[in-house]
C-alpha cells in the first residue's frame, strides 16, 4: 500500500499540475468556439494541424522521455543521462528543424494552410522549441520537483490562454488606437492562436533555464547507443499512439464526400465534441506523468507484479466514475462547445469507453518496457494503426465522424486487449480482470438505463438528479464489493469500518 500511496502523491503533484495546464488549454476550445471572428472551418483547421504537430513531436522527441526513466537508475549512467539525452535532442532537433523548413510550402499545401503560411511556420518552431523542454521537465519529475514543474507548465498555458483572448476577443473588439500597433483584422485569427502558442513554448523553456544550465558537454556515446537501441521501437510506439490519437481529423477531412469548407466544419465539429472526454485524458496524463517513474523504480523491489495489479484496480475503479460523472451530465459539460458544434454530442460516450481502453493499455504496456522488449509495443501499436485507417477508410464516406469514434475506441480496445494476452504470457501480473470488466460493463450499463429514462421524461434536471442516483447507486456498489481495499486506505478506511 506504501508503494500505491507514494504514486498517488506523485499523481496529485505532477498529475495536478498537467491537469491544470491542460484544463486551462481546454479553456481555448470554448474560447474559440464561442468567438464570432473564428468560423467553425478555420477551427477545424486549426484542429488538423494540432492533429499533426504531436506526430512530429513523436519524431523529434524518438522515444527518450522514456528511455531517460528507463537508464536513470542505473549507477554507472547517473552523472551523464542528463547531458546525453538533452545534447542528443539538441542535435537532432536542428536537424529536423532545417527539413521541415525547406519543405514548408509543401507541408502548408497538404495542411491546406496555403493561404497562411506563417501558421505552419509557427507550428515548426513550436515542435523545436517543445522538443528541448522534454529532458529538463523529465529531469523534474526523476528528482520528484512538482513546484518548479508545476510553476513552468501553468505559467506557460496562462500567457497562452491570454493572449488567445487578446487576440481573438478583445482586439476585434477595440481595433483602433494602440491595438492596431501588434492587431492585423485582415489577418485570419488562426495565425494569432499559434503565435501565443509560439510565446508559450519561449517562455516555458526560458523558465527552465537553471536545468538547461546544467547541461554538460559530456557525451557517453556508450550510453547513446544504448538508449537508442531501447528508444527506437518506442518511436513506432509513440507515432502509432499519435496516429491513432489524433490522424482521425486528418482522414475524416481527407475521406469525408463534400466541399473543403463543409469538410473542415465537420472536422471542426468532431474536435470539439471530442475535448468532452477531456476528464479522463486529464486523470490519465496526471496518472502517466507519476506512474512511468514510479513503475521503473518500483521494479527494483520485491514483489512489484502485486503493486502494479493493484494499482490497475484503483485505476479502473477511478476511471469508471469519471465514464459516469462525464456522459451522465452532458447538460453540463456541452457548456464548453458552442451551440453550433453540439450536433456531434453523440461520439462523447464511444470516446469516453475509448480512452478508458487508452488508460488500461497504458498501465499494461509496463511489462515491455520493463523486460526490454519495447518492440512488442510497436507491433501492438501497428495493429491498432491498421484498424485506425481501415475503419476510417471504409465508414467515413457514410458515416461521417461517428465513424472516427467508433474507430478510435476499436483501436484502443484492441491493443488493450492484445497487450493483456501477450503480457500475461511473459510477465504475469494477477489483475483481477474479471472484477475490473465487471465494472466497466456495469457503468456502460448504467449510461444506458439513464439514456432510456430520460428520453422517456426528457427535463434537463430530471436528467441531471437521474445521473446523480445512478453515480452514488455505483459508489455504494462499489465500497460494498471493494471495502476490505478501502478501509486500508488511511483518509476513506476511517469513515467505512
Amino acid at each position: 500500500m506504501s508503494g500505491i500511496k507514494k504514486l498517488a502523491g506523485q499523481t496529485l503533484w505532477y498529475g495536478l499540475s498537467s491537469i491544470a495546464a491542460r484544463f486551462i488549454n481546454y479553456l481555448l476550445t470554448p474560447l474559440l468556439t464561442y468567438a464570432a471572428t473564428v468560423k467553425t472551418a478555420d477551427f477545424g483547421r486549426q484542429s488538423l494541424i494540432y492533429s499533426a504537430i504531436p506526430v512530429l513531436s513523436a519524431i523529434f522527441t524518438y522515444g527518450f522521455e522514456t528511455t531517460y526513466f528507463r537508464f536513470s537508475s542505473r549507477q554507472e549512467y547517473k552523472t551523464t543521462i542528463y547531458s546525453t539525452s538533452f545534447i542528443s535532442l539538441l542535435f537532432s532537433t536542428l536537424l529536423f528543424t532545417w527539413l521541415l523548413w525547406n519543405n514548408r510550402a509543401s507541408i502548408a499545401s497538404v495542411a491546406g494552410c496555403s493561404d497562411i503560411p506563417l501558421v505552419i511556420q509557427f507550428s515548426i518552431f513550436i515542435i523545436a522549441i517543445d522538443t528541448l523542454s522534454i529532458i529538463p521537465f523529465a529531469r523534474l519529475r526523476q528528482e520528484e520537483r512538482p513546484v518548479k514543474y508545476a510553476f513552468v507548465k501553468i505559467s506557460g498555458i496562462v500567457v497562452n490562454i491570454l493572449m488567445v483572448w487578446f487576440f481573438v476577443s478583445y482586439c476585434p473588439t477595440h481595433p483602433a488606437g494602440w491595438v492596431r500597433l501588434v492587431y492585423n483584422n485582415q489577418l485570419n485569427p488562426l495565425i494569432y492562436v499559434f503565435l501565443a502558442n509560439l510565446v508559450q513554448a519561449i517562455i516555458t523553456l526560458l523558465l527552465l533555464g537553471k536545468e538547461l544550465l546544467m547541461v554538460r558537454f559530456n557525451f557517453n556515446a556508450k550510453l547513446w547507443k544504448e538508449m537508442i537501441i531501447y528508444a527506437m521501437p518506442l518511436v513506432i510506439v509513440n507515432l502509432g499512439g499519435i496516429v491513432n490519437e489524433t490522424f482521425d481529423r486528418i482522414m475524416l477531412r481527407a475521406w469525408l464526400p463534400g466541399d473543403a469548407v463543409y469538410r473542415d466544419e465537420q472536422v471542426g465539429i468532431y474536435s470539439a465534441c471530442y475535448k468532452l472526454s477531456l476528464l479522463i485524458s486529464l486523470f490519465i496524463q496526471a496518472f502517466k506523468m507519476g506512474a512511468e517513474p514510479f513503475f521503473f523504480k518500483q521494479a527494483e523491489g520485491k514483489n512489484p507484479q502485486y503493486t502494479y495489479a493493484r494499482v490497475m484496480k484503483f485505476f479502473v475503479i477511478v476511471i469508471s466514475f469519471m465514464f459516469l460523472a462525464v456522459s451522465l451530465f452532458i447538460p453540463i459539460w456541452q457548456g464548453m462547445v458552442g451551440p453550433k458544434y453540439r450536433v456531434g454530442l453523440g461520439v462523447v460516450p464511444i470516446l469516453l469507453l475509448a480512452n478508458m481502453f487508452l488508460g488500461i493499455y497504458y498501465n499494461l504496456s509496463i511489462w515491455y518496457k520493463l523486460s526490454n522488449k519495447t518492440i512488442v509495443g510497436t507491433y501492438i501499436t501497428l495493429i491498432g494503426t491498421v484498424i485506425t485507417c481501415v475503419v476510417n477508410y471504409v465508414f467515413i464516406p457514410r458515416f461521417g465522424y461517428m465513424a472516427s469514434a467508433w474507430a478510435t475506441f476499436l483501436c484502443y480496445g484492441s491493443m488493450m486487449v492484445i497487450s493483456f494476452l501477450w503480457g500475461q504470457k511473459e510477465y504475469r501480473i494477477p489483475y483481477a480482470w474479471k472484477k475490473l470488466v465487471a465494472y466497466m460493463v456495469i457503468v456502460v450499463l448504467l449510461f444506458f438505463i439513464h439514456k432510456g429514462i430520460t428520453r422517456l421524461l426528457p427535463n434537463v434536471y430530471f436528467s441531471l438528479v437521474m445521473g446523480a442516483i445512478l453515480t452514488g447507486a455505483f459508489g455504494w456498489f462499489i465500497l460494498l464489493v471493494e471495502k476490505k481495499e478501502f478501509q486500508k486506505l488511511p483518509v476513506i478506511g476511517k469513515f467505512i469500518r
